[in-house]
This record gives structure tokens, C-alpha cells and sequence, in this order.
């Protein structure tokens, strides 16, 4: 694999997240578009999908706010990654960053000097080693409307599964319309706090039609997505059906006087985007309509 073939793939990589919705969320904002029947949210979900539709042929950002930008890096354990890999990873946002061009989004925390979209610890990459021969690269750039909205609840052991319920549903209706809805969240429970935060965010990965592989959690998912939709908060917090996309809950152990449970939400514009690296050195994106 050469450095400039993967910084040249990358930006590509970058391009679709930005630039396409994945078929899973452009599927779901067709559904919730069809299933509502009230006016205003109607409208919402509308130029919602309108807004999809010109991004993609025109290959423009979906959303003015392109976004802070995570990598997630599954590395095959038969892999070697080269010395140069997480600084072409960086080099390839600050390219595509000027060529597109994205949104200067990243500025220093404490005195706001902005340093466009490459700074300290930015982009941030997350990398497991998994089974295989073949690299994983996911990006994630996700808007600060919905990165706000992130909470940490640690819960007593004892109050267990239906805790868990309560303070998620009870966030995602304090959440109201600010994250701009219909949202994905993804849920972490486990661990400790910084871990059930990793999870939380991690879980927005999953395709919606994908259940947790747990039945018990995969049931918690599913009611817990009747029930937000159930609040009424529906489209950019305007009414509606649809309040949420899906519920995506990802699960570890943790310590016998813990239960972390984090929540992290998703706008409707739930961005992300695969880049599949074969052992051959075969560059495969994810299909997109």
C-alpha cells in the first residue's frame, strides 16, 4: 500500500461521508416521510430529503456543519499498519478540507483560535485489532447540534434494565429539537465512564436494521424506539411520528458496584461512511446509491 494511494482514498472516503447519506438513514427519512401525516413535520422531513438528494448530485456537504471527524480502524491481527498511516489520516482531512471545501471546525478549547480541521488529538482514531488480514476504516463526522447532546448517567446496579429505560427515554425528550431530529442514538452501558462514552458513540456504526445480537438488548432497542417515537418531539422537534431512527445499544462488562450508561445522538443527517483495505491492497467503499 502507498502513502499517496491511501491519503487519496481517504479523501474519498471523507467526500462520500459528507456528501451521501448511507442507504440505511436515506431509507428510514423515506419512511418517516411517508408514514406522517401531519403538515409541518411533513415538510421538515421533505427538505430533509431534498437536501439529500442535491448534496449527492452535486457532491456538496450535506450540512453546513461538516463536523468533528472520527476514524474508527479495525486492523486485521495478521496486519502490519506502515509508520506513516495516522499522519496520512490527518493529512488527508486537511486536503479534502481545502479541496471541497469543509467547514473550518476545529479550534483551540480554551482560547477558540480556530486551526481549520487538523489540530491536537484531531482528527481522533480509534483503533481494534480484529481476526484477519484486511483494515477497516470507518469515518464519523458528526456536528456539535447532536455531539452536545451527549450524557453520562452512572446508575445504581440496582435499577437494572428498566433504569437503563427510563434515563434514556428521559434524555431524548429533554433533548427536544435541538439535536435536530429524527436522530440515531446510540446507547453504551458498561464498563466505566469513559468506556460507556466510547461505546455510546461507536454504536452509532450500526446499520438501523441491525439488532444488538443480544435478544434482551435487541428488545430493549426496538421498545425504546416506540417509545421516543411515542413522544411526539417527530421532526426538527416540530411535531410528528418519527422522533427517532433508531435506538443502537452496545453492551461490555463492567464492575459489581457500576452501571455506566452513556447516550450519544445522531442528527438526521447520521453521516458515515467504510473503506475496506484487502490483504491484495484492494480499496472497496462501501455501496452507496
Amino acid at each position: 500500500m502507498l502513502e499517496e494511494d491511501f491519503v487519496s482514498k481517504v479523501k474519498e472516503l471523507v467526500r462520500l461521508s459528507e456528501t451521501c447519506l448511507p442507504e440505511d438513514i436515506l431509507e428510514a427519512l423515506m419512511e418517516a416521510y411517508k408514514n406522517e401525516d401531519s403538515d409541518l413535520p411533513k415538510m421538515q422531513l421533505q427538505a430533509m430529503l431534498e437536501n439529500a438528494k442535491i448534496a449527492r448530485e452535486k457532491s456538496l456537504p450535506i450540512c453546513q456543519d461538516t463536523g468533528l471527524i472520527t476514524f474508527y480502524v479495525s486492523v486485521g491481527e495478521e496486519v502490519q499498519l506502515p509508520r506513516w498511516f495516522v499522519s496520512s489520516l490527518k493529512r488527508a482531512v486537511f486536503e479534502i478540507s481545502e479541496e471541497m471545501p469543509l467547514r473550518p471546525n476545529v479550534v483551540k478549547a480554551i482560547d477558540r483560535l480556530n486551526v481549520g480541521n487538523v489540530g491536537r488529538c484531531v482528527p481522533i482514531v480509534l483503533f481494534e485489532q480484529v481476526p484477519g488480514e484486511s483494515i477497516e476504516l470507518t469515518v464519523l463526522p458528526k456536528g456539535a447540534g447532536s455531539e452536545n447532546m451527549s450524557y453520562l448517567a452512572m446508575l445504581k446496579p440496582s435499577e437494572g434494565l428498566e433504569g437503563i429505560r427510563k434515563v434514556v427515554l428521559s434524555h431524548i425528550q429533554s433533548c427536544g429539537g435541538q439535536p435536530c431530529p429524527p436522530t440515531v442514538v446510540g446507547v453504551g452501558i458498561g464498563g466505566c465512564a469513559d468506556l460507556a462514552m466510547k461505546l455510546a458513540k461507536k454504536a452509532l456504526l450500526r446499520e438501523l436494521g441491525e439488532a444488538n445480537s443480544d435478544p434482551q438488548i435487541a428488545r430493549l432497542e426496538e421498545r425504546l424506539k416506540e417509545e421516543a417515537n411515542a413522544l411526539g418531539i417527530g421532526a426538527m422537534g416540530l411535531g410528528g411520528r418519527t422522533t427517532v431512527l433508531g435506538v443502537k445499544i452496545e453492551v461490555c462488562d463492567t464492575h459489581v458496584a457500576c452501571l455506566p450508561v452513556a447516550i450519544n445522538v445522531n442528527c438526521w443527517a447520521a453521516r458515515k461512511a467504510k473503506l475496506v483495505i484487502t490483504p491484495k491492497g484492494e480499496f472497496i467503499y462501501e455501496r452507496r446509491k
